[in-house]
């Protein structure tokens, strides 16, 4: 039986032991004189029964998919002739996706050994028979499960704290499994960028102001310096973010105050949701808007003021990306500025102050960290844009704080590292980790700024 079916099957029985669980509980409370004699709400006890038939069975279910491929692999090459087990791994393994393509129905018999057709068939077999165990015992213990919450239902069963405990158990679960996976990503880039500085030193790497990374493959190869100075693709993602944040902090800001303390309800009704409408455009439609209108009009108006403008430029995808962000400042600005209580508008009011008194000296302030979180989240998506970069700024790593030119940032160069056929072992291909990993303490640092400006001008109104 496939997963998706046995899961369905399990629901059916959670909610079985639900309706058993609930039942019996009435009718403990019917034999103890009343309902108000159980210590716990019927469904609590149903709650209960049916978490003891989910969780039990859905470890076994996760540590049966586990193990399951491993174990058949093992029968399946244990009944191979000597000489196809005397294989190496690769070979081997080669050998047995052979079997596998066979099995599912992706090769022609033609192709195969007569060997490997007998294989295909134990491997059908061992399928098979794996599936009706599997469902066999992942029944059984969510029956068990049920039962034994079930058969152990008494007026003074604390059913709720029980249902309660498990509920806690299972949210710290998630939170530390998301804690884990953080760590995770962290780690693995953190060995690879290692790596990488073991064959590059780390002040060529921090301090070096060239980005050139193509290593030679031949000792008279020519082209191929080998330079890996991060400042310019440092210098080419603040410089695209600065323009994008001076696009879209001071219009998303704006937009946000005017909708919530001067627009009238149905304009703001409509107004917001179609200003959102620009979250979910693509950004390869962005890309296409910036490289096909916006940059050739800006290489058009430089030219015809004396400027010498490139035909990618950081201009142009900073202008376009700020369009991009402007709905994040928007909307979540708005929303924490409608969060501020209304005693304040009134209070300010009410002492002569007028809107815009109010707007500067009141409510701007008192919603200033939400303001600077969502502010944070709008850098975040301007360092970490890759595409309107791509195709509007170009590839070029240059050292220049003039938006007229052509830069890269270090999230395009990350995709340009990993995309071909470079050995995953060379500094090109590690320079990628090296690069997440300074980005990754750029970001924090971000965080780190934005939550000691938070903290501070928080405690005016704590």
């Amino acid at each position: 039986m496939q997963t998706p079916s046995l899961l369905l099957v399990l629901l059916a029985l959670c909610i079985a032991s639900f309706a058993f669980g609930r039942q019996r509980s009435r009718h403990v409370a019917t034999a103890a004189g009343s309902v108000h004699s159980l210590h716990s709400l019927p469904k609590h006890y149903g709650h209960l029964a049916a978490m003891w038939a989910a969780l039990p069975a859905l470890l076994v279910l996760v540590a049966w998919l586990a193990l399951e491929g491993q174990v058949i692999r093992g029968l399946v090459v244990a009944d191979l002739p000597a000489d196809v087990q005397a294989l190496g791994d690769s070979r081997l393994g080669l050998y047995y996706n052979q079997i596998l393509a066979y099995a599912a129905g992706g090769m022609d018999a033609s192709m195969m050994s007569a060997d490997q057709l007998a294989a295909a068939r134990d491997y059908a077999h061992y399928k098979q028979s794996s599936g009706q165990l599997k469902l066999l015992l992942v029944c059984l213990v969510a029956v068990i499960g049920a039962l034994l919450v079930i058969v152990r239902i008494r007026p003074a069963m604390r059913a709720r704290n029980q249902v309660e405990s498990i509920w806690k158990g299972l949210l710290f679960a998630c939170s530390f499994i998301a804690v884990l996976t953080t760590l995770g990503i962290v780690l693995s880039v953190l060995f690879e960028a290692v790596r990488f500085f073991h064959k590059i030193p780390v002040t060529d790497f921090l301090f070096g102001l060239q980005w050139s990374p193509q290593i030679a493959i031949r000792a008279d190869q020519v082209g191929a310096s080998g330079s890996f100075g991060f400042v310019p693709l440092l210098v080419g993602t603040l410089l695209i973010s600065a323009v994008a944040m001076l696009i879209a902090v001071p219009v998303g800001l704006m937009s946000a105050i005017y909708l919530s303390e001067y627009a009238s309800k149905q304009f703001r009704a409509v107004t917001k949701p179609i200003l959102e409408i620009l979250a979910g455009v693509p950004t390869v439609v962005y890309g296409f808007f910036a490289a096909l209108t916006v940059a050739p009009f800006i290489r058009e108006l430089g030219e015809s003021l004396g400027l010498s403008v490139a035909s990618e430029s950081a201009l142009a995808a900073g202008l376009v990306m700020g369009v991009m962000i402007i709905p994040f400042v928007m909307s979540l600005s708005d929303d924490i500025i409608n969060a501020v209580p209304y005693s304040l508008r009134e209070a300010s009011l009410g002492l002569g102050a007028t809107m815009n008194e109010t707007i500067r000296k009141v409510l701007i302030p008192a919603a200033l960290p939400g303001i600077v979180g969502g502010i944070l989240l709008a850098v975040s998506r301007a360092i970490g844009e890759t595409m309107i970069v791509v195709m509007a700024a170009g590839l070029s790593a240059r050292l220049t704080i003039n938006p007229l030119e052509a830069v890269t940032t270090i999230t395009v160069q990350i995709v340009t590292l990993l995309v071909g056929d470079q050995e995953f072992d060379s500094p090109k291909t590690l320079a990628a980790f090296a690069l997440g990993l300074v980005l990754f303490f750029v970001t924090l640092l971000l965080n780190v700024i934005a939550l000691y400006v938070v903290r501070r001008y928080r405690e005016q109104y704590e």
